[in-house]
């Protein structure tokens, strides 16, 4: 395990920063998540730290060392590519055996180290097989157990459960968490999958343009992201943002519901809701419509769970309700979080609170 440490490191390409200056610390045996859209910098992020990239500016340290000027064989890390890029001519044995060759080690040192491997990821049963004869999710724990085998300070995932389907991603997220903490070594971890990187992440850091927006732990980024990025882009419907007067208002959809459900809120902020559609998900109904914000009509969504029995009617004004206590406070002009602000809303029935 290694503490791994970047101080504002930065990768150009020609006129584009593709990193800028991105300060950031993972701590020893941690599991962090770099998040974000494609183009966001977060896999050029990654693959600096492993020796893929060099960078423009800044410094890298993988413990004590700051490696920028060391080879990726001399960093002692590991990672694992979206692709897999397993040698196809190799069998499973020989693909995990394959790193372990050039650091003089005796033949049955390498046999124990592919065996131990194998077994941690359920696949020794595998080891005669070529990679072709693979399902994808034994492709992918192949990759895992080839990068582990060396026992590295470092293990760098980039988006290794992309090519998985759905069922078998969901299962395969929880196998690998279960992993790493077994192992205790130092994750980085590329997702553009909030799921993933909220289920998944001691801590998560959000990047778009190259630029880190916030990072915290996935309780504290949902409850209290820093800009409007982190409170759209994280959430599924993501978070409301209604222009009120004084500053953008937000709050998410499974706070925004209907009045005559939650009649019982200690702090409510009650808001005319004019309901255009309800889209039936199973275990929740999401609620399509709009409210009155500074500039007119603004589109809003509520998340009603199924299990509350009421349900209202498309086509009529519904009294929605927001707990105060769960709004947040952005700046119309930077989109920066701040403190909570006197706001007009029309259609607000309860304007006494601001917060």
């Amino acid at each position: 395990m290694a503490v791994v440490e970047t101080v504002k490191l930065s990768k150009h390409f020609n006129d584009v920063k593709a990193v800028d200056g991105i300060d950031i610390t993972i701590q020893e045996g941690e599991f962090l998540v770099l998040l974000g859209p494609s183009g966001s910098g977060k896999t050029t992020l990654m693959r600096m730290i492993a020796g893929l990239e060099k960078p423009t500016g800044g410094t890298i340290k993988i413990g004590d060392r700051v490696v920028n000027d060391l080879p990726p064989r001399l960093r002692n890390v590991a990672m694992v590519f979206q692709s897999y890029a397993l040698y196809p001519h190799m069998s499973v044995y020989n693909n995990i055996a394959f790193s372990l060759r050039p650091l003089g080690m005796t033949r049955q040192q390498i046999d124990d180290k592919v065996h131990w491997a194998a077994r941690m990821f359920s696949i020794d049963h595998l080891l005669s097989r070529k990679p072709r004869q693979l399902s994808g999710g034994q492709r992918q724990r192949v990759a895992l157990a080839r990068a582990i085998v060396r026992e590295p300070d470092v293990f760098l995932l980039d988006e290794p459960l992309s090519n998985l389907d759905a069922k078998l991603r969901a299962m395969a997220r929880d196998e690998l968490k279960q992993f790493q903490r077994q192992l205790g070594v130092t994750t980085i971890y590329v997702t553009h999958d909030q799921v993933e990187a909220m289920g998944m992440g001691d801590r998560v850091a959000v990047m778009s343009n190259g630029r880190m927006h916030q990072l915290g732990t996935p309780q504290v980024l949902y409850q209290s992201p820093a800009d409007t990025f982190v409170a759209t882009f994280l959430g599924t419907p993501p978070m409301n943002l209604v222009e009120t007067d004084s500053c953008l208002l937000g709050f998410r959809p499974e706070n925004f519901l209907p009045e005559a459900a939650h009649p019982d809120t200690p702090h409510p902020l009650v808001i005319d809701f004019h309901l255009t559609r309800v889209e039936f998900l199973g275990s929740d109904r999401l609620l399509y419509g709009t409210i009155e914000g500074a500039d007119g009509p603004v589109k809003v969504v509520g998340d009603l769970p199924s299990v509350i029995d009421y349900t209202p009617e498309p086509g009529t004004i519904c009294p929605m309700m927001v707990d105060r206590r769960h709004l947040s406070y952005f700046d119309k002009s930077t989109g920066q979080r701040i403190a909570p602000t006197p706001f007009a809303l029309r259609g607000l029935r309860d304007p006494a609170g601001t917060a």
